[in-house]
């Protein structure tokens, strides 16, 4: 699907393709590629790397434009954090966005200082650091929902979700740091070739903001892998508590055991065929039980 939008009263409103300075194409067929090639010379690399979600983000100047390539986050699907990569081509008179959702200039319905293609595509790229600092404060809420939850049972639904997010946040950082070379790189290019000066301070404010996202991520990332590293850590110290207490209770009942083998044979009554049996077979019975209690004392001080 392609279409086009022209900005007017600096809004983006929806224009003929012959009018249009902004060109959204959202996951473009072989027809609709070939238009693309062949009417905005966008090369077969740049729309198959523009599609490619596994892409990594990058920035390619050339003589009349310049193409890059943004990682996104997508929408939460309670499960984990994904993100995506969608493609700009931006030349002075014309912004071609190319990506596999129609939810990128949906985001930009409520802006009104827009004035030409590069504050869209600058538009663009606000959106999505602002979108990725929405998601890390989510994160970190989940975190402290996880962090309640150790003191009980966790069941193998919960423990997913949290190897889940630890992985989701690895591509996070990954993302939004290819994304600080991308801008970093885009601000050198504007302050080489006459960006204005509200253009340069919003591409300052956005090194600086994703630069922020970057340390979240980081600092969520350590976060999670340090809960996974705890829980595994309290699964084993209660496993080794559990197995602490079984040995206890087989250290006190095989001499036990033992006794009550001898005293359940006939060599008990001979020893004591003296004594009669309701005071001998009484006697041996206190005497387990003491000799059990004095056992776990003495084990318990040990420990």
């Amino acid at each position: 699907m392609i279409e086009g939008y022209g900005i007017q009263s600096g809004a983006l409103q929806q224009a003929p393709q012959d009018k249009a300075s902004v060109w959204l194409c959202v996951a473009p067929d072989a027809a609709e590629q070939r238009v693309l090639q062949g009417s905005l010379g966008i090369g077969a690399q740049a729309l198959e790397s523009s599609l490619d979600p596994d892409e990594v983000a990058r920035i390619e100047i050339k003589a009349n434009h310049l193409f890059l390539i943004w990682k996104r986050p997508e929408s939460f699907d309670g499960r984990a954090f994904n993100v995506s990569s969608f493609g700009v081509v931006l030349s002075e008179q014309r912004l071609v966005v190319i990506c596999a959702s129609n939810s990128l200039l949906s985001s930009l319905a409520s802006e009104t200082a827009l004035k030409g293609p590069l504050d869209v595509l600058m538009a663009l790229l606000a959106e999505s650091v602002h979108h990725y600092l929405g998601h890390l404060r989510v994160v970190k809420q989940v975190a402290r929902e996880i962090q309640q939850q150790f003191t009980r049972t966790m069941d193998n639904q919960q423990l997913a979700q949290m190897y889940n997010l630890s992985e989701s946040l690895v591509y996070y950082v990954n993302a939004i740091q290819s994304n600080g070379a991308v801008l970093n790189l885009l601000r050198s290019h504007g302050q080489r070739h006459g960006f204005s000066a509200g253009q340069l301070d919003a591409l300052n404010d956005l090194v600086i903001e994703n630069e922020q996202s970057y340390q979240q991520a980081r600092i969520h990332a350590k976060v999670f892998a340090n809960l996974i590293e705890s829980r595994g850590n309290l699964a084993n110290n209660g496993m080794n508590l559990a197995l602490r207490k079984l040995t206890l209770i087989n250290v006190v009942f095989l001499p036990l055991n033992l006794i009550a083998g001898i005293g359940g044979m006939s060599e008990f009554s001979m020893m004591t065929s003296g004594v009669p049996w309701w005071w001998s077979f009484p006697a041996l019975i206190v005497g387990m039980t003491l000799l059990g209690a004095a056992m776990v004392v003495a084990l318990r001080r040990m420990a």
